[in-house]
This record gives C-alpha cells, sequence and structure tokens, in this order.
C-alpha cells in the first residue's frame, strides 16, 4: 500500500453543478443498490472484473455526473490501488488517454450511462454483451450502478459542504441541497426494500432507452 498519498485539490473543488437530478432519478437509482451490492460482493469471489477495472469504470461515470464528493473517495481509493495521478486524471476530464482497448468499450457505456441519465439505449447493451459476455456485464452493470446512486446523492451533498465552508454552488441554493440531502436519508431505506423486493419478483436490472428491458 503506497503511503503519503496526497490528493490533488483540483479535483474536490467545484463551484457549480455539472448536473443535478431530482429526488424520482434518486429513488430510482436506489431501487438497484441491493442487486448491483450483491453482484459486486460476488465479484469479490468470483474476480470476473478487476478492481482497477471498477474503479476506472466509476472514475469514468463520476466525471460524467460531476460529483466532487466521489472524485476525491475514489481518488484517493484508486491511488491506494496504485493508479497514477495523470491516470486518474484522465479519466476525471475525460480525455481517454487511459483507455485499455480491452476495457474500451465497458468505459464508454459508463459515460453513455450516465450521460442518458441511466436510461442507456438497446444496441449499446447489446454490443456490451456481445464484448464481453453476460456474467461480466452484470457486474461492470452492477458497478456503474452504484456508482450513479452514489454521485446522484453526493452531488447535493458536496454543495452543502461547499456551501457550508463559504464557497456555495453559483446555481445552487440551500433549500435544495437540504432538501435533496434529507430527502435522499428518508428514501434510502424504503428503496432498498422496494429493490430488495424487485430483485426477489425478478424484475429487470435495467430499463433502456425506448421502455426496452433487458432480463
Amino acid at each position: 500500500m503506497k503511503k503519503d498519498i496526497k490528493i490533488p485539490d483540483s479535483i474536490s473543488t467545484r463551484t457549480e453543478y455539472k448536473r443535478k437530478f431530482s429526488l424520482w432519478e434518486m429513488y430510482r437509482a436506489f431501487i438497484l443498490i441491493p442487486s448491483a451490492a450483491a453482484k459486486m460482493i460476488g465479484n469479490k469471489r468470483k474476480k470476473l472484473v478487476n478492481k482497477d477495472f471498477v474503479e476506472r469504470l466509476q472514475l469514468a461515470v463520476t466525471e460524467v455526473n460531476g460529483c466532487a464528493a466521489c472524485s476525491y473517495a475514489h481518488t484517493y481509493m484508486a491511488l491506494k490501488q496504485g493508479m497514477s495521478s495523470e491516470e486518474i486524471n484522465s479519466f476525471l476530464s475525460g480525455d481517454g488517454r487511459f483507455i485499455n482497448q480491452d476495457e474500451a468499450k465497458a468505459i464508454i457505456f459508463a459515460q453513455h450511462y450516465a450521460d442518458t441519465r441511466g436510461f442507456p439505449k438497446k444496441d449499446a447493451y447489446d454490443s456490451l454483451i456481445d464484448e464481453y459476455g453476460n456474467q461480466k456485464v452484470e457486474i461492470i452493470l452492477s458497478a456503474i450502478q452504484l456508482m450513479h446512486a452514489g454521485n446522484i446523492y453526493g452531488i447535493p451533498y458536496s454543495a452543502l459542504i461547499s456551501r457550508l465552508k463559504g464557497k456555495p454552488y453559483k446555481d445552487s441554493s440551500l433549500i435544495y441541497e437540504l432538501g435533496t440531502h434529507i430527502g435522499g436519508l428518508i428514501l434510502f431505506p424504503i428503496s432498498l426494500i422496494d429493490g430488495f423486493l424487485r430483485g426477489i419478483m425478478g424484475f429487470s436490472k435495467i430499463k433502456l432507452d425506448n421502455s426496452t428491458t433487458i432480463e
């Protein structure tokens, strides 16, 4: 494990939203957490997708959504895992210089998933399965969904923390930050129960563009 890890200040600094989400979008993302978390726990045993690949997927999602708190936390984790500052900054800036060829399609899908606010196109998802197979795609999708859910909650949290430090976001308000933050705390346990029940009943883990779903 590396010692004296330093996180560049620019990674954890933001003055305005890159994007904002509603409480409904937060809830819809939260209900996916139980199944996604279960898949990631299973991946620790099966090791279908290595942890560095997972981290790169999640950095790609964070780059699109622009969550300062998530960028900070995952920068720290990525540095601990051995990623260079240059590679991390590349993923957080979206320039793609450090994308491995065998991971490229998954990274692009991660960005697409975030860009479509969790409603990716069917042909993009089908292409992902063609490239990696169903089992591996389940892990890739789970890593993306967990990060997307974390971003949705982390964005208003980041704005609130920035406000408390005397640097409020230019396009934000205390009502939005507190409302979304408190609303998320209320919705989280409800959505987890909902998501768990959906998993038992065999509901789809992803909703695709044009209301088409893949089981």
